[in-house]
């Protein structure tokens, strides 16, 4: 069985996040839509016909409603709420989802499976909601499971004095740094690096936010950093409906009480930066200057002006190599097809 995940319907609808990736390779939980549904697929659950099958891209797997979306699918038939199909809808979506999403991939990968060894230095509440992966380094740290579960990645490093409250997802090889305070449900991707206070938010991959500073219920695409003491607001003063900014409607719409900050790829902040309810920051921009940042960033924005092409690429390579990468190709195509938008 050969699928192919359609993003023409979600991928305007889904941005910041989709100007420069398919919509499949959106981290939720602890896995991209793409990386799920290759595990899902490796498990046996896909199996019972021959040929192509064309599934939303936006569609969330998970172990017990897979069988569900490949059925209605194939036959037509409606699939029973019980099956908790779930759609991201709206960018806002992948941190209103991450408690639930979170809990379903912590199923599916450690099925079977045993935990590493978790260090005594630790104060430890509900342990067998706890997985580390081989290589996981936990020491001196408050980790606390009951409300979800906690999952540390191969080769990750909780540092010493940290704080965290499941469910929550440190993701291979990333690291917390010492004295972070972690509240469910927040992931932070392979190869990041977070620290200070985070809530309810996703850092997707390679990202920083490795000092003091707050965010919450947010969304951080791949190669960003966000400078020390870089803070966002996720809650009006008078507790009302936070707007957000609609790339497909061209119009800023409701995304309920809660929403922080939205940034694209190889975005960043500088220090001390401070972002309002609901800001979207798009692709490649450079955040810095006196007062709060518009809540809409277009791509490539430098300060207030355009980011120089030639420059934009050279930062961004200069990030990657930070982290033992380089500026590919294939992302320079994507980064200049934007550009020219």
């Amino acid at each position: 069985m050969n699928i192919i995940l359609d993003d023409s319907l979600a991928k305007e609808q889904l941005y910041p996040f989709t100007a420069s990736r398919h919509v499949a390779d959106i981290r939720i939980g602890i896995l991209t839509i793409r990386e799920k549904w290759a595990l899902l697929d490796a498990n046996n659950f896909i199996y019972e016909a021959e040929g192509t099958i064309t599934i939303p891209a936006n569609i969330i797997p998970t172990t017990t409603n897979v069988h569900a979306i490949f059925t209605a699918l194939t036959t037509g038939k409606a699939i029973n709420n019980e099956e908790e199909i779930k759609f991201i809808l709206q960018p806002w979506n992948i941190f209103q989802l991450n408690a639930w999403a979170l809990q379903k991939d912590y199923e599916l990968i450690t099925a079977g499976r045993k935990s590493e060894p978790i260090s005594t230095t630790n104060k430890i509440i509900n342990p067998k909601n706890i997985f580390l992966e081989e290589g996981a380094i936990v020491e001196h740290s408050i980790i606390n499971a009951s409300a979800g579960p906690v999952y540390i990645g191969k080769n990750a490093e909780v540092m010493e004095g940290c704080m965290v409250r499941g469910p929550f997802a440190l993701c291979d090889n990333a690291t917390l740094k010492m004295g972070s305070k972690i509240y469910g449900a927040t992931t932070i991707g392979p190869n990041c690096t977070a620290g200070g206070e985070i809530k309810n938010s996703i850092l997707f991959a390679n990202s920083n936010k490795g000092h003091d500073g707050y965010l919450g219920d947010s969304v951080i695409g791949e190669w960003c950093n966000l400078g020390a003491g870089t803070t966002n607001s996720n809650l009006k003063n008078n507790a009302g409906n936070v707007t957000v900014w609609n790339n497909k409607t061209k119009s800023y719409v409701p995304a309920g009480i809660k929403c922080g900050l939205l940034m694209g790829d190889y975005s960043r902040a500088a220090i001390n930066t401070s972002f309002n309810t609901g800001t979207v920051v798009g692709v490649c921009c450079n955040i810095f200057g006196e007062g709060f940042p518009p809540k809409l960033v277009t791509n490539f924005t430098w300060g207030k002006e355009k980011y120089i092409f030639e420059k934009a690429l050279q930062d961004i390579d200069n990030w990657k190599q930070l982290k033992g990468s380089n500026i590919s190709s294939a992302e320079k195509k994507i980064l200049k097809e934007l550009y020219n938008q």
